[in-house]
């Protein structure tokens, strides 16, 4: 096969192509290195790039499998590491002018999990400044940029992630999710992306543990290549305190299986959220294709509140506190749109902010209630296709099918909901605009359900597989 062919080849099966000795760990490490080359000035995926750590990387991989003694369940498999995440001796700077030139001297449970599972690390990829939108941006270099349409924006804040992975410049990605940040990324870059249940992947070192909002999962092409994955990321650490403790699933044989009987809802808005009429329309046929999977299908009328308003008091005050004193020290440093979140934040009460965070327990107990009905609940992924990538003061779309939509929080309506609940919820492609931008149907289980949210990705996959589409870089 030709570069571009061996760049979009499934994870798994290169795995078995390197397992079998039909393909060189250190000649895939070249071919993709050399597309990352070519390809990154034109996105700005990554924002490191060792590519000497890479093929000594390779190199030993390759020894390895030629002794027959594999490290692990990644040997030789290309990824790469969003860049809030530590990586021990690889620059990892969190999107931060503060820590531009910051070399970590060890790895965060994740990425310690990567390397030990024997992949490549190809680079770390771009985030806006402590992840804090959804849009692809930072002070340090350009913005990242849409694989479909480079003028619009990859989402964020795992973006570099799904750029990359969309773009053929790796086929697996590490990214974490507070808001949607692996779920933006990857409806609006046409990819599979996958928030595993609160605390099934470990987080460390957190800022915050205790905020219980923040997921790291994977980012890939195929379901069962985000499967592989988990099966590597998944597990307890007593760093982290909430860390599940049970051990995990086989994530890929959960891939296998029947869906029938299984009682799913659809929500086309849940009740509150602007949406754009085309995005709709895509993502309602993609949802009655379960039907043919032997679920049973309904649109029930979602009853719980609309949790916009408490959300945004507990994610600006979250974010407020963390930056604060450096917003104060360097306001040249901060972007206007997180200034904006630190000023907000500055005029909430503690007792407000104490009922934001009753109000949440409450969204769990109505959200709970309504699972226990249906196992599964599909929704739009993102309500609109990609929008301008040029930050600014006023960035993204203000009005979303009419309505309008004045904050980022307007076009996150399907995704921070389920950060505020802990549950596993995925984003598989299912249909382009008519601009040729991609659509995401977002796949929501109970919680702890991972293993049913893989299984119905991966029947959905089968229907309307999308791994074939390509973007038009090459």
């Amino acid at each position: 096969m030709d570069g571009a062919d061996l760049c979009y080849t499934p994870a798994l099966e290169l795995r078995r192509l390197i397992q079998t000795r039909a393909l060189s760990p250190l000649e895939l490490a070249k071919v993709v290195l050399e597309r990352i080359e070519r390809l990154n000035p034109v996105i700005n995926a990554f924002l490191t790039i060792p590519s000497d750590l890479a093929l000594e990387q390779a190199k030993a991989a390759e020894a390895r499998v030629m002794r027959g003694s594999p490290s692990g369940p990644l040997e030789g498999i290309p990824y790469s590491v969003k860049d809030l995440e530590p990586t021990a001796g690889v620059r990892t700077t969190y999107g931060s002018k503060w820590f531009e030139h910051n070399i970590p001297s060890e790895d965060g449970a994740v990425a310690g999990l990567l390397r030990e599972a024997g992949g490549i690390l190809l680079g770390k990829t771009n985030t806006p400044h402590f992840g804090y939108k959804d849009m692809c941006d930072n002070l340090l270099g350009p913005p990242c940029r849409n694989p479909w349409k480079p003028d619009r924006t990859s989402g964020a804040s795992s973006g570099g992630a799904g750029a990359a992975v969309a773009a053929g410049l790796g086929p697996v990605a590490q990214g974490s999710d507070g808001a949607g940040s692996i779920r933006i990324p990857a409806s609006l870059c046409g990819i599979f992306g996958l928030k595993p249940s609160f605390g099934r992947v470990p987080y460390h070192p957190n800022a915050d543990y205790w905020a219980a909002r923040s997921h790291i999962g994977p980012m890939t092409r195929t379901v069962r290549d985000a499967a592989l994955l988990l099966n590597v990321m998944a597990g307890p650490d007593p760093r982290d305190p909430l860390s599940v403790r049970c051990p995990p699933e086989d994530y890929l044989a959960a891939c296998d299986g029947s869906l029938e009987g299984l009682k799913v809802a659809f929500s086309a808005d849940l009740g509150y959220a602007a949406v754009d009429p085309e995005v709709r329309s895509i993502a309602e046929r993609a949802a009655g294709r379960f039907a043919e999977l032997g679920c049973v299908m309904e649109a029930p009328a979602v009853s719980w509140p609309d949790p916009r308003e408490f959300h945004k008091i507990i994610y600006e005050v979250a974010m407020a506190a963390r930056l604060v004193d450096r917003a104060r020290a360097r306001p040249d440093w901060i972007e206007p749109t997180l200034q904006r979140i630190i000023l907000n934040a500055g005029t909430v009460s503690a007792i407000d902010h104490g009922k934001a965070l009753l109000a949440r327990s409450a969204f769990y107990s109505a959200v709970r209630q309504f699972f226990e009905t249906y196992d599964l609940l599909l929704t739009l992924a993102m309500p609109l296709g990609a929008w301008s990538v040029e930050p600014g003061p006023d960035e993204g779309p203000r009005e979303i099918g009419g309505r309008p939509a004045p904050t980022m929080f307007d076009r996150l309506s399907f995704m921070y909901p389920f950060n505020l609940t802990g549950q596993p919820a995925a984003t598989v492609p299912c249909g382009f605009t008519s601009e040729g931008l991609p659509v995401g149907l977002q796949i929501v289980g109970r919680p702890y359900a991972d293993a049913a949210v893989l299984r119905a990705a991966a029947g959905f996959e089968v229907l309307q597989p999308w791994a074939q589409h390509r973007p038009p870089l090459g």
